[in-house]
């Protein structure tokens, strides 16, 4: 289903990130004097809903934040980026959901969440957002919420045949097969698809494995971030490394949720899988030569000067 302007919907986490950088990462104990701080808009839910709206993309958000200041901070931060947050409830017991993040010198990321509002998310919820849901180009889900709610949408979404996205982050152990064979697109990191399938990733061969795995359960298609490598593709009839710009990294959080918010975007603007890998390949390589999460999600004009010749061919 293709529309002028996709329709994305996405359900799942926000919250606020207090990031802080240091030159390494603590020991177990330890204090390590750190360098710059600064207060941004996170949460995988959030991210993704921001990236796929920065593209272009029609976003309906659902999800809970607290009645606080940090609430305020995240409706601002999505009305920014054009997100619908019609079905954005604010809870008025639990507080927003907050994630405590250390970068590195390298640009990696080491993060503490804290759910809060984000946990209560409900059935109920789900419930309300259903005129949005089933007339959607394609469902973005993830696991920083309720997997009850999650699931529910999920059989939603499936009973209207509308597409699933599903980025099975954070790791959390198995997941049901009933769950699993309504999705179409799942993306998983490496220690994302360890944890799914009990098969260590540390080659190709053994990503191709893990992926294999996945697809018995009655997933269409595995697309394996595999960070600087790039991601890993593979349906029944393919397997392809589509390997990531190279870049200087300053900030690697939220990459990840760049790569789902484009992916989604992408494929609803009725691209071939390989073409929308490559494109969310290429947004998720822009989004780390930034600071912050949803601070770091690119337009696509953006993306077309980060990658004119390869991105005019797609759009």
């Amino acid at each position: 289903m293709v529309s002028k302007r996709p329709v994305i919907v996405v359900i799942g986490a926000s919250n606020i990130d207090l990031v802080v950088k240091s030159s390494r990462f603590p020991r177990p104990g330890e204090t390590v004097s750190g360098g710059g701080f600064f207060i941004g808009p996170g949460g995988k839910g959030a991210n993704q809903a921001v990236a796929a709206a920065r593209l272009g993309a029609k976003v309906y958000f659902v999800a809970r934040i607290g009645k606080d200041i940090f609430g305020n901070k995240i409706i601002s931060g999505l009305k920014k980026a054009r997100v619908n947050i019609d079905y954005v409830v604010c809870d008025p017991k639990e507080p927003s959901g907050t994630a405590l993040i250390v970068i590195d010198k390298n640009g990696e990321n080491s993060i503490v969440f804290a759910p809060g509002a984000n946990s209560k998310l409900s059935q109920a919820d789900i419930e309300k957002a259903k005129s949005v849901i089933i007339l959607a180009d394609i469902l973005v889900l993830q696991l920083e919420t309720s997997l009850a709610a999650t699931e529910y949408a999920a059989n939603l979404a499936h009973k209207y045949h509308i597409p699933i996205l599903l980025n099975p982050a954070p790791a959390s152990g198995k997941l049901s097969t009933d769950f699993l064979n309504k999705v179409d697109v799942l993306t998983p990191n490496e220690t994302e698809i360890q944890e799914l399938t009990g098969i260590k990733v540390d080659n190709l061969a053994s990503a191709k494995a893990a992926a294999e795995v996945i697809l018995e359960t009655g997933v269409k298609t595995v697309v394996l971030t595999m960070g600087k490598k790039g991601a890993l593709l593979v349906t029944r009839d393919k397997t392809k490394l589509i390997p990531a710009k190279k870049v200087k990294a300053l900030d690697t959080t939220g990459s990840g949720d760049a790569f789902s918010g484009a992916l989604a975007f992408s494929l609803v603007k009725g691209k071939e899988i390989s073409e929308a890998v490559r494109f969310a390949c290429g947004v998720a390589s822009l989004s780390v030569t930034r600071m912050g999460t949803q601070a770091s999600m690119p337009t696509l004009d953006e993306v077309k000067i980060f990658r004119r010749n390869w991105v005019d061919r797609i759009f």
